[in-house]
């Protein structure tokens, strides 16, 4: 007599919420799933390179009032002065 495949829960689509997602592989483990699953390859640039720097405080929050004042991450701000400060593109 053969047995019968395991029941397993139907795995998330590609579009589920990545809090979906992170709970369902917590839960369950892909060789129940090697099936419905496909080989991928992919490359990472790991040549770029983040910078921390210090802040005063009273700096950040000015920084961050400005940056949403303007629509933009404070990041994206800090980055646009740095360059007209140093006369480069950003």
């Amino acid at each position: 007599m053969a047995k019968s495949k395991k029941q397993r829960d139907p795995m998330p689509g590609n579009s589920a919420p990545i809090d979906q997602l992170i709970n369902f592989w917590d839960t369950h483990s892909t060789v129940d799933y090697e099936d419905e699953t496909e080989e991928v390859s992919f490359e990472i640039d790991l040549q770029e390179e983040i910078f921390t720097v210090a802040l005063v405080p009273e700096l950040v929050d000015l920084i961050e009032n400005q940056a949403k004042a303007r629509g933009v991450t404070t990041e994206t701000l800090v980055n646009l002065w740095l360059a007209e400060r140093l006369n480069v593109a950003a």
